[in-house]
């Protein structure tokens, strides 16, 4: 029996090979017959498998074809891109030319449709482009591909996502998935908190789903797919905007995971990093948000679907914001030719992925839940003494959200928030800049809750719930960890990582913050150009206010779809 067993050992390592490849062919077959069956059965319950399976099917062929026949691809397409290098010069000015004519009719076309709001979005996005410029580390220095491209790839984003049905239907679909797919941390929380978890509702259900998301993102990340799915959005990136490949697979690593954890992506590369390089990442992790708190803000109520767009619309915004603020002056040391390799994951097998996963949860669950309370008290604080300071001259509303609306208002507007909105925006916006985002997304979350509810749209003079746009442009505006506590901490993870650039990040940070913030604005500009909501409020409110508005058509799809609504 020894003999036997060590031959069909010795047989099996010979034909290792084959052998591995008889059982995928298996396991594939199998998988594509189940697909087939569950077609023929109901192919309306079926399609979203059949879209995964044709997508991985073509992504399959994709990477083997490029593996084998890189060279001849590349041979291929020599003389395109030879044609292209010499016409390049004036081939750009047509280009950019076509598209701000096209983006200029559009507008106007849009705006006979559905009101002049969207011009004061498209003239924000103008005014924060210039304002970037003007205080630009080099302002002379600017290469404008990168910053026309990530503006360019953000509308044609967000035209496929907000306004052709397909792309609505596609990322209402994935939000509403992540939603459900997130509600299966309810199980382990009522298991270990009880069956009244939710009345303690941010400790035991909001923070169980980052402990949830970590799990799932670190098996991801094991498997290998979070490095593929990455290095694709980073690869379109790098071709698109011409940004270095360190730029573009940060950027797109910030879609999924955190700021101090997407750089780990790089991080043989970082100390080889340019200043513009670095700020680039810096800002890449500003102007985004990480995928285990999306989860968080989801369970708040905010919009899963827009949630999801603004965290993809915001990557090139990113580096066009960045590659403005920040122009490159040095030659990159890194390219693609030097053959760049992103990190692998450290644990052996799937099950000590999500065991690592769920621990590395730990620290960011504590430092949430540290963060929170400290900036709640705190806030609490300011607002008493604000009151106090405001009575002595009988202004006893003085609070630190008037302060910050104020501040803020004029940025708000600019976004294409409505005038009366742009008081409430501001004050979240004042909330996410000297606090965090949680805090400004849970009172949106309490605003969209009240608009819902319906009832009196003020009380006591003070409005209680905002219109859909607003709404919708403050969740792209708030869509990112640009504040003052994610700075020291960017610096702190990124000195860590690169010890010989710690001078470097600590000048950059701040100029990084702000363009991370600016980033964000620039996506909330894009929303609002595209925004195309239905019912702003109950029909009685909306007909009520029909009369006073100044900005409402006549022909409004809005007041339409309400009277048709009251007349069936």
């Amino acid at each position: 029996l020894e003999k036997r067993y060590d031959e069909v050992c010795e047989f099996c390592k010979k034909h290792k090979t084959i052998i591995h490849y008889v059982v995928y062919g298996i396991l594939i077959a199998a998988y594509l017959a189940a697909v087939i069956a569950a077609c023929s059965l109901n192919f309306q319950r079926a399609l979203p498998l059949f879209v995964i399976t044709v997508l991985a099917i073509f992504f399959i062929c994709w990477d083997f074809l490029i593996s084998k026949y890189e060279d001849r691809i590349a041979a291929f397409f020599s003389l395109g891109d030879q044609y292209l290098k010499k016409k390049w010069f004036w081939l750009k000015w047509v280009l950019c030319a076509t598209f701000i004519i096209t983006t200029i009719c559009w507008l106007i076309f849009d705006a006979i449709k559905r009101g002049s709001r969207q011009l004061i979005s498209f003239g924000g996005l103008v005014i924060y482009v210039l304002l970037m410029l003007i205080f630009s580390k080099y302002p002379t220095r600017v290469a404008w591909r990168p910053v026309f491209s990530g503006i360019g790839m953000q509308f044609i984003l967000g035209i496929l996502i907000l306004r052709t049905k397909v792309g609505f239907d596609v990322f209402n679909w994935l939000g509403i998935q992540i939603q459900t797919f997130l509600e299966y941390s309810d199980a382990g929380a009522k298991f270990v908190f009880g069956e009244k978890y939710t009345d303690h509702f941010f400790a035991f259900k909001v923070l169980p789903i980052v402990s949830f998301f970590s799990t799932v993102m670190s098996m991801l990340y094991h498997v290998g797919f979070m490095q593929w799915l990455i290095g694709k959005v980073g690869w379109i990136m790098h071709v698109f905007m011409g940004t270095t490949p360190i730029e573009s697979l940060v950027a797109a690593g910030n879609i999924f995971v955190g700021q101090t954890e997407s750089p780990l992506l790089v991080r043989p590369y970082l100390p080889y990093t340019t200043k513009s390089e670095l700020h680039a990442v810096m800002t890449a992790g500003f102007s985004t948000i990480a995928g285990s708190v999306l989860g968080a803000y989801i369970s708040f109520g905010v919009s899963p679907s827009h949630l999801l767009t603004a965290s993809i619309m915001s990557a090139p915004a990113s580096l066009a914001a960045s590659k403005l603020f920040w122009p490159e002056t040095e030659k990159p040391l890194v390219t693609l030719r030097s053959g760049i390799q992103m990190a692998k994951s450290e644990s052996k097998n799937l099950l000590e992925a999500a065991s690592q996963g769920a621990s590395h949860s730990i620290g960011l669950i504590a430092n949430i839940t540290v963060n929170v309370i400290s900036f709640l008290a705190l806030l609490s604080f300011l607002d008493s003494a604000l009151s106090w300071v405001g009575n002595l001259f009988d202004y006893p509303q003085l609070t630190f959200e008037n302060i910050c609306a104020y501040v803020f208002m004029p940025f708000s507007f600019m976004m294409g928030v409505d005038w009366e909105d742009s008081f409430i925006v501001g004050g979240l916006l004042g909330y996410k800049t000297f606090f965090n985002e949680f805090l400004a997304y849970e009172r949106l979350s309490k605003l969209i809750q009240n608009r819902k509810k319906g009832g009196s749209m003020y009380i006591n003079g003070v409005k209680q719930y905002m219109t859909v746009r607003s709404e919708v442009i403050a969740t792209y505006a708030l869509c990112g960890f640009a504040n003052f506590g994610s700075l020291g901490l960017v610096i702190g993870g990124l000195t860590s990582i690169a010890p010989s650039k710690k001078k470097e990040i600590a000048d950059g940070a701040f100029r990084a913050m702000v363009a991370g913030t600016v980033a964000c604005f620039m996506t909330a500009c894009v929303a609002g150009m595209l925004t195309a909501t239905g019912l702003e409020g109950p029909c009685h409110i909306l007909l009520g206010n029909a009369s006073n508005l100044t900005d409402f058509p006549t022909n409004s799809t809005e007041l339409v779809e309400c009277c048709q609504h009251l007349f069936t």
